[in-house]
């Protein structure tokens, strides 16, 4: 969901029709179209006429409320309209985006005063009037500093600047949100008052999100698509303190497409309860040692690690005049089209249109993007070789058009995204199996024990003090790892140990092709992903429903070593009672 945490058009002669029915008339799609009309026909002297004019609007109707120890903390109803403004001017080949000293993606958050929530045509024409012609004098301003920047440049092997697609009408009703505010309070208190049984618990929170709404996206190539977007999550997060000073944290999410479709209240506490238990028990584990060996990352350890070690070097970045695009670091896979980047039993998929699997919705679905292109079913890898990319209409170094996957807005245009990522292998071995398959390897290798990781911390809750030194401790690595939260010792008698404090050192997606075992079994991740590093809880501020289907894994040789940095005090006033 693109929720805001406040908390080609002559080259295609056809229009893709995919609602049966012209829908009523919407005053808001209707300013749209009118205002986006006007703009590209303008003919203004000395100033270049735009060639493509785009609207993009999300609106929200949503409510939150969080608890700690069954006490609220906080409790809103907010409801929002935010448009985004494009506007190029020259052609397709040459504009003003891409272009690191403006223009970014050739348009600009809303900079005026709130948008207007009610229907009144001519209100809407006039706001998006006001904000489309300061993002038009910007383009023009662009697109002249951009000329006189690349005049001494050879511009024969320069990528084109957008990529046409074809146009698209998609037009679905919104649903105002629905929800028994009361009763959620109430569930929320509740749920939140389950950490009162934990004393050794330091800080834990409970908070709900329920977001009804959607995205609009009218061009001037004809797109004219209106998009519901639904979500819903409890999110549940909790920290201890060892007695050397470590903070441990820990957490648990659920997530649905409506509040009618979450977990039952028992479901939920029985998810709490596991996780609260977790959180105490990190706290009185030992400290882990340094450790190089086999892996095994088990249950929802393992499309954890596809999500964010795979799924996130599926995309490209496009270099812009004066620098990377954004900012953004290269993807380890880029320039790697048919190499090989998993075993050659692995085959990947990412298809936005599966709705639910073995029965379960699936949380990463959608029909359109954010640019207008309709959502297909993408190879990404076959028999382990790269066989494509996830692309948005911004060209990249071999692939000139979008493939549907723009989810989330950037600073240098639309980032791609996965939607519903399938991960399998041909080639598997009961799960049950492979921590006995682990003690074999490790009493092969005559080592002392092995390692399971059966969850890692991504998205991260970690605060950001700890994020900041994962990040400069990742010695080089230029996309380091989320930190494994329960990590066990698996001794060659099959005993575990719960062990704290550990990280990875340079895993990553190269790590992928020393998969040496896959179990038979998949299991749903369903996450929040967000163009944050970690897509950290909160960091960001818009975030996109995506899923991960995936097996457990072992890989042959990874490196952990205990994080050394200077450990917070305990507190020097006991805790109060948590009962009367």
């Amino acid at each position: 969901m693109k929720t805001l945490l406040l908390a080609a058009g002559g080259a295609v002669a056809a229009v893709l029709v995919v609602c049966a029915q012209a829908p009523a008339t919407d005053p808001l799609m209707q300013a749209m179209h009118d205002e986006v009309d006007r703009s590209v026909k303008l003919k203004l002297p000395n100033l270049e006429a735009p060639y493509f004019v785009e609207y993009v609007l999300d609106e929200s109707d949503s409510f939150s409320v969080s608890a700690s120890l069954g006490g609220l903390l906080s409790r809103s109803r907010e409801r929002f309209r935010e448009p985004e403004v494009h506007v190029r001017v020259g052609d397709y080949k040459f504009d003003n985006t891409n272009f690191a000293g403006g223009g970014g993606g050739g348009g600009s958050r809303y900079d005026l005063e709130s948008f207007p929530l009610d229907d009144s045509y001519p209100v809407l024409r006039r706001y998006l009037w006001l904000e489309t012609d300061g993002v038009y004098k910007g383009a023009v301003e662009a697109i002249s500093r951009k000329r006189a920047a690349m005049r001494n440049i050879n511009q024969s092997d320069q990528l084109n600047d957008f990529a046409h697609a074809e146009p698209v009408k998609f037009v679905r009703p919104f649903l105002g949100l629905s929800i028994d505010e009361k009763s959620w309070v109430s569930r929320i208190k509740t749920l939140s008052g389950l950490f009162v049984q934990y004393p050794d618990v330091k800080t834990s929170t409970v908070e709900l999100h329920a977001d009804n709404g959607g995205y609009y996206v009218v061009n001037s190539e004809g797109t004219e698509v209106k998009v519901p977007e639904n979500v819903t999550y409890v999110r549940v997060r909790a920290t201890a303190q060892a007695a050397d000073g470590m903070t441990l944290h820990n957490s648990v999410a659920y997530h649905a497409v409506d509040p009618a479709h979450m977990p039952s209240d028992a479901e939920m506490t029985r998810g709490i309860g596991r996780m609260a238990e977790d959180v105490v028990a990190l706290a009185r584990a030992p400290k882990g040692e340094d450790y190089n060996g086999p892996v095994l990352f088990e249950g929802e350890a393992g499309p954890q690690i596809f999500a964010e070690i795979l799924a996130k070097n599926l995309t490209v970045t496009r270099s812009a005049s004066g620098g990377r695009g954004g900012g953004a670091q290269a993807g380890e896979f880029e320039g790697r089209m048919g190499a090989r980047v998993l075993p050659d039993t692995f085959d990947v998929v990412d298809d936005p249109t599966q709705k639910e699997w073995r029965g379960k919705p699936l949380f990463g679905s959608y029909d359109v993007d954010r640019e207008g292109v309709m959502a297909k079913p993408l190879h990404l890898i076959e028999k382990g070789a790269l066989k494509g990319y996830l692309l948005t209409r911004q060209p990249v170094k071999g692939f000139e058009g979008s493939n549907g996957r723009a989810r989330l807005p950037g600073g240098m245009g639309n980032v791609a995204d996965i939607s519903n990522l399938f991960v399998s292998s041909s080639e598997t071995v009961p799960a049950a199996d492979m921590k006995k398959k682990l003690v074999e390897l490790i009493q092969a290798r005559n080592k002392p024990y092995g390692i399971i990781v059966r969850k890692m911390d991504f998205p991260s809750t970690a605060p950001s003090e700890e994020l900041r030194r994962l990040m400069q401790g990742a010695q080089g690595t230029a996309h380091p790892v989320s930190m494994p939260l329960l990590v066990y010792k698996v001794f060659p008698d099959g005993r575990e140990e719960l062990v704290r404090g550990l990280r990875f050192r340079g895993f990553n997606a190269r790590s992928l092709k020393d998969i040496l075992m896959v179990g038979d079994d998949a299991t749903v991740f369903d996450f929040l992903d967000s163009t944050a590093p970690f897509a950290v809880v909160g960091g960001a501020t818009f975030t996109t429903e995506a899923c991960v289907v995936a097996p457990s894994i072992l890989i042959d040789d990874l490196e952990l070593h205990p994080v050394e940095d200077e450990l917070p005090k305990l507190p020097v006033v006991p805790a109060p009672e948590l009962v009367k």
